[in-house]
């Protein structure tokens, strides 16, 4: 059995945090032990007392262990550090910082995942790229690719070879965001591939859409916007977009978490049409995500002072947000956005231990 794991990606964004989530919930399962620990983070949090990675926070409240920056976060490149440790690298002492969680760590659990950050080379900056952390760690790593054939195995071949040169050995690979009528084609080809190399394929996951919707926050940092009426729900999911002039034009069979967007010219017109969806199906529990006010000039001033249809987006306590982009400006911006699994998206940590529980075998390592 595995005593320690360590969880790579070919790059940001493919489902890292998502299968780690996964991960730890199935070695738990079988009523082992698990520790935690994320070496090396670059986006961070801070918490007055406490700087960490925003994703060691986030496992302290899924895995509900009291957190230490010590152990479970040990070093933060933070703006300026890559810079300073160029110059002056005789100042810090990373790989110790690194040893000294591991082995207070290992210490006390039966197993302990580590998470990396980026593509494997990062960190190399530093000297502490993914594989440098596995391998000082003497741990075997578990690599995730986002899921295709031809360019799936490319990205495994030129990741994984820095692993190799390090001689650190690789437990398995699971390919992630698949859509599901390819899955079996997946699995045969690039599976094929992998057993060639003599590395486990430990899943498919299939892509699943509700890991990608954001939410309500996301969306006001996305499009730089302004809260005007209840931000106390700025944690709304977002599962579908549409414009205000659309909602005036038809009726839509469902409108929960729903984000619409209307120019303030229109947002009193828009409102009046959900009213009217309103009265027509009485039985229908509309509750709309959030609405994106968008406008030029002083338009946002004059909505702090007076909101059209105010009684109706208290009623139903929808974020109202405003921002200066226009109405394709803001729809680009929401698009492009990178959704990520955090503290404020609980029911996302939920569907990923999930989709690992379904779809992933992990009985081979522990």
């Amino acid at each position: 059995m595995l005593d320690r794991i360590y969880v790579a990606a070919t790059s940001q964004h493919v489902g890292k945090t998502t299968s780690t989530l996964g991960i730890v919930a199935a070695i738990r399962s079988k009523e082992l032990n698990v520790g935690y620990c994320k070496p090396l983070g670059q986006e961070f949090v801070d918490l007055g007392d406490l700087k960490v990675d925003k994703d060691a926070l986030l496992f302290s409240k899924t895995m509900n262990f009291d957190l230490s920056a010590e152990l479970h976060s040990p070093v933060i490149l933070g703006r300026g550090v890559t810079t300073s440790f160029l110059r002056h690298p005789e100042k810090y002492n990373f790989p110790e910082q690194v040893l000294h969680a591991s082995r207070e760590l290992q210490k006390i659990h039966d197993v302990v995942v580590y998470e990396g950050t980026g593509h494997p080379g990062v960190g190399s900056v530093i000297d502490l790229s993914n594989a440098d952390v596995a391998k000082m760690l003497n741990a075997s790593v578990i690599m995730v690719v986002e899921g295709g054939v031809g360019n799936t195995i490319d990205k495994l071949n030129a990741n994984l070879s820095l692993f190799r040169e390090k001689d650190v050995p690789i437990a398995g690979v699971i390919i992630n965001k698949v859509i599901p009528e390819k899955s079996d084609k997946i699995r045969e080809l690039v599976g094929g591939k992998l057993d060639r190399w003599g590395i486990p394929l430990l899943g498919v996951l299939p892509y699943d859409k509700t890991l990608a919707n954001p939410i309500m926050e996301g969306v006001r940092l996305a499009v730089d916007g302004v809260v005007i009426m209840n931000g106390h729900n700025l944690d709304n999911k977002v599962e579908n977009i549409a414009s205000g002039s659309l909602i005036e034009k038809k009726e839509f069979d469902d409108l929960q978490n729903l984000l619409m967007i209307v120019s303030h010219r229109r947002l009193e017109s828009a409102i009046s049409a959900l009213k009217e969806i309103d009265r027509k199906h009485p039985d229908q529990d509309l509750k709309l995500a959030g609405i994106i006010v968008n406008g030029e000039n002083d338009f946002i001033s004059e909505l702090q002072r007076e909101v059209p249809c105010q009684d109706y987006i208290m009623m139903h306590e929808i974020p109202l947000i405003a921002t200066q982009l226009d109405t394709y400006g803001s729809a680009i911006k929401i698009n492009r956005m990178e959704v990520k699994i955090n503290t404020r998206t609980p029911w996302k940590a939920r569907r990923a231990v999930e989709l690992i529980r379904s779809h992933v075998d992990l009985s081979s390592l522990f």
